[in-house]
């Protein structure tokens, strides 16, 4: 059962920079638990994410509150959230806490994202 109280990231773990994203990822405290959902096994937040339309071959989403932020959305809204503590945490925040760059910058990286995972011979989500 989805809980519209929680905040999740749904992202595909598959690929790699998905997957080093979110874990480098630190949040403030004041977002509280963020459960990390890989959009290629079953959960109930994807299932309600793809509801919404989003297409998490795409984009990777932010759910708070039962709020969808997806893409470049999602990425600005996290950045917003970043401690800013790390090299790496300070990078994506400054980058992506501007929404015209994360616009701008997303498709480049969405894009990358789709060429690694094809020349790594990975399938696209179909959960």
């Amino acid at each position: 059962m989805f809980d519209g109280s929680r905040t999740y990231i749904v992202y595909d773990g598959h690929c790699v920079f998905c997957s080093q994203y979110v874990s480098f990822l630190r949040l403030k405290r004041a977002v509280g638990p963020v459960e990390l959902v890989n959009a290629r096994e079953p959960h109930p937040a994807v299932t309600y994410v793809k509801s919404r339309g989003v297409d998490l071959n795409e984009e990777m989403a932010l759910v708070m509150g039962g709020e969808i932020y997806s893409g470049p959305d999602c990425m600005h809204r996290l950045a917003l959230m970043s401690t800013g503590a790390g090299l790496f945490n300070a990078l994506t925040a400054r980058v992506f806490a501007r929404p015209a760059l994360a616009r701008t910058l997303y498709p480049i990286l969405r894009a990358g994202r789709n060429l690694t995972l094809r020349m790594l011979g990975r399938t696209r989500i179909s959960v």
